[in-house]
């Protein structure tokens, strides 16, 4: 090869070699771009999702926006709130006033062993009986099954007395209630389900419709509220008062929980 041909090679080499390095130099500019680009994408996007999650934590919880709906007061209640549910015959003289937390597993005990007895002593019309109902559970325990227990007893409550009394009583007996740490009240199904062992509540569309809905969601709250403002020094639940007073087991603080302690508690609530 000449010198001629062979420098004309070696320049037309390094041309080529110019070439290719512009091109791969392009190549890496739009790539670092991209790469750029995506990052900040990338970054949007972590920033969106983190603005959403905060916004949605922040939102209100379902049982926070049923404070907010329009009351709607069952049946067979009175007062202001309609928070005020008294069982019983008129001409009764005295009202035995009763605090429960659907979620209690003293007061389902309770219920368990003296509902019968109470049931009877309304039908004699030996006083009546005032329902307080609390969900205290819920903040504790975490959950909705109390709140949600106390809206279907509302639901129960607008039927009629008699239904509200019998499906209270399903709630707290032994085949259906729920240990204290297991939240099954706050399922609608079960509710409607342990409200087919009533009579007048079984096949009950309006009852059925009512709980699904929620239609006295906001009047569990305002129930709720009594309890929590109580001015009878209650606390805890089961608790039992009349006139003002705490009707307890003889020798403790707590409510009896037998038949023979109850009827010796409330016989001398009566006379006092």
């Amino acid at each position: 090869m000449s010198k001629r041909n062979s420098q004309a090679a070696k320049s037309a080499a390094r041309e080529r070699l110019r070439i290719e390095r512009e091109k791969q130099a392009k190549k890496d500019k739009a790539r670092r771009q991209l790469i750029v680009a995506g990052s900040v994408v990338g970054v949007l996007a972590i920033a969106g999702g983190v603005g959403f999650a905060v916004v949605k934590a922040n939102e209100p919880g379902y049982w926070e926006k049923a404070a907010d709906q329009k009351l709607v007061k069952p049946a067979n209640t009175s007062g202001a709130q309609g928070t005020t549910v008294v069982i019983g015959k008129d001409d009764a003289a005295k009202t035995l006033k009763i605090y429960e937390d659907p979620r209690c597993p003293v007061c389902a005990s309770f219920e368990q062993n003296v509902g019968e007895t109470i049931d009877q002593d309304l039908k004699d019309g030996k006083y009546k009986l005032q329902f307080v109902g609390a969900s205290f559970l819920d903040r504790g325990l975490g959950g909705e099954g109390s709140k949600n227990a106390l809206s279907a007893l509302g639901a129960a409550l607008n039927v009629s007395d008699e239904a509200f009394m019998a499906y209270k009583s399903a709630l707290f007996s032994v085949e259906n209630h729920p240990e204290e740490s297991k939240d099954e009240f706050a399922k609608d199904s079960k509710l409607i389900e342990i409200a087919n062992q009533v009579p007048e509540l079984k096949g009950n569309s309006a009852f059925k419709k009512d709980v699904e809905n929620g239609t006295y969601d906001k009047w569990a709250l305002e129930m709720s509220k009594v309890f929590d403002d109580n001015k009878d020094g209650v606390e805890g639940t089961p608790s039992l008062v009349m006139d003002g007073k705490k009707v307890t087991a003889e020798g403790s603080d707590n409510a009896p929980q037998t038949p023979e302690q109850f009827n010796a508690a409330v016989d001398k609530a009566l006379k006092g």
